[in-house]
């Protein structure tokens, strides 16, 4: 190693144990060359087309189900969330690709649209033709709780790539050797495709991480941790010469609503569902309700006393790093000293030496919650709020910042209820749960994975399909020649959906099966 040369560590949450690896931190001419190389293949990477890409995602599936066993053994070593969790994980990584594949192929996320030339009630008006185009090279920060799903082998990854943007991983520092190993997964498929060198890379390192923020060849930045690490972050963005876009995902209380009728229908139900929700994972997760609204009267005492029992069984939760383990210890108990009430904690044997924390049952009253008792806390934490009207609710609602999701446990006859508690939510968060709980967000087209600020900085979704749009930007073609147009939007084209003079013209085969 050269005189300088910093290497990186690996800690064992389980253990507590940290050892050295043979990666080196990213050196300021190593970054630069990354960034380089990103934005020579971006040009290249779009010339494949969407069939190229789409064969590259189903090759980096492949590729990561055929390293899984060594992928699974090396994020449990890192993470501690156990073998079961991290298989779903990467499975869940797998399927991305595969959707994102599918939907390059169905090609109806380019937005393609057509105004042939002609007379308008405006006079004589030009041939205008419409579609998305990769914004270019991407850096893409990994997150500590889903160290394949949200990190290398993530969907920030996978919609980059997508969008025909090649990607800059920076490596989290919680688990190194999983985005070490998911990069060589990724390398190898990408140099089995043919595509171009520079469509992945990976810097280490906090200083790399800074350097890549504010190289010119980055196009746009996009996070999910802290939402005191993303004001960094973004502050960094918003000083570059050219300020370019910041998708962060960063803080989510998530608060979930118990109705009467639902605290009478179905105690032990929401009470075991909600124990699972709130310390799954560790409680290690941006969906994981923070805060539950529970009716005063014997059906939410009983459904409390379930939560306490639980609760007070429960065994420790090894967390992801010291960091995150200290945090929440430190929240934890700032939420008892503005008032709330130690309900139940679970027990953790004091001779562990990693970083292991208590499930924790935190009780108030709605109309006692205030904007110190609303504080995210990582890990398996969750505030009961007792309530006796709806009165008590709305007055609560504003305390709650804007979060991802929000849940609503109520029953059919309630319909009045479900209405009311919808218009009060709505505008604060991103997706509504009914009768279900947060945690575990699907992969699909329909999937919304965002919130208004602090739950995210932007409009759009970090996950499912149309999460592809962070990284495209729109382009129009006036009086073009053909033989200059993308292939999309050349006159008698069919293979997608496009909006031809106002009317959607979808591919035969489409427009045959709908009319079937």
């Amino acid at each position: 190693m050269n005189e300088g040369e910093k290497l990186i560590t690996t800690t064992n949450p389980l253990t507590g144990a940290t050892s050295v690896t043979e990666v080196k931190e990213t050196t300021p001419g190593e970054v630069d060359a990354l960034a380089k190389k990103a934005q020579d293949a971006t040009a290249r990477l779009a010339n494949v087309g969407r069939e190229g890409r789409a064969s590259l995602l189903d090759a980096i599936a492949d590729s990561f189900e055929t390293g899984r066993e060594l992928l699974v053994r090396t994020a449990d070593e890192e993470t501690g969330l156990g073998p079961k969790r991290l298989n779903g994980e990467l499975t869940r990584s797998v399927f991305q690709f595969r959707l994102f594949a599918e939907a390059l192929r169905e090609g109806s996320y380019l937005e393609a649209m057509i105004d042939h030339a002609g007379e308008t009630p405006l006079g004589a008006a030009p041939d205008l033709r419409r579609m998305l185009l990769p914004i270019g090279p991407v850096a893409v920060f990994g997150a500590s709780n889903f160290p394949f799903a949200f990190s290398v082998a993530g969907g920030d990854t996978a919609s980059a790539l997508a969008a025909g943007c090649p990607v800059v991983v920076k490596a989290h520092d919680s688990h190194p050797l999983t985005s070490l190993r998911s990069l060589e997964a990724i390398v190898e498929a990408v140099a089995a495709q043919g595509i171009p060198e520079g469509t992945i890379g990976m810097v280490f390192g906090q200083d790399a991480a800074g350097q890549l923020i504010e190289h010119p060849a980055i196009k746009a930045v996009s996070f999910t941790g802290s939402l005191a690490t993303g004001r960094l972050l973004l502050e960094m963005v918003n000083r570059r010469p050219d300020p370019i876009p910041f998708f962060g995902e960063l803080s989510s209380l998530n608060p979930l609503v118990v109705t009467a009728g639902a605290a009478k229908a179905r105690t032990v139900e929401i009470a075991n569902g909600l124990f699972a929700s709130f310390t799954g994972s560790g409680g290690q997760l941006c969906t994981k309700p923070g805060v539950a609204f529970v009716p005063e009267g014997p059906d939410g005492d009983q459904l409390v006393d379930i939560l306490r029992d639980l609760t007070v069984r429960g065994a420790g939760h090894v967390l992801l790093n010291q960091r995150i383990a200290e945090s929440f210890e430190t929240i934890a108990g700032r939420l008892v000293a503005k008032g709330a009430s130690v309900e139940g904690r679970g027990e953790t044997n004091e001779s562990e030496a990693g970083f292991v924390v208590a499930p924790t049952l935190l009780t108030t009253t709605a109309s006692d919650l205030s904007a110190d008792l609303t504080e995210e806390c990582f890990g398996p934490l969750l505030v009961v709020a007792r309530y006796v009207a709806t009165s008590d609710l709305h007055q609560a609602f504003q305390q709650i910042p804007p979060s991802l999701t929000a849940t609503i446990h109520a029953e059919d006859d309630e319909v009045e209820r479900f209405a009311e508690l919808f218009d009060a939510l709505e505008p604060s968060v991103g997706r509504i749960v009914y009768n279900s709980f947060p945690t575990g967000v699907r992969v699909s087209w329909a999937q919304h994975h965002g919130g208004p600020w602090p739950s995210t900085n932007s409009q759009h979704s970090s996950v499912g399909v149309t999460s592809i749009r962070r990284f495209l930007r729109p382009f129009v073609w006036q009086d073009a020649p053909s033989t200059v147009l993308p292939a999309e939007l050349r006159d008698g084209y069919s293979a997608i959906s496009r909006r031809v003079d106002g009317k959607m013209i979808m591919p035969p085969e489409m427009a045959t099966s709908t009319l079937n």
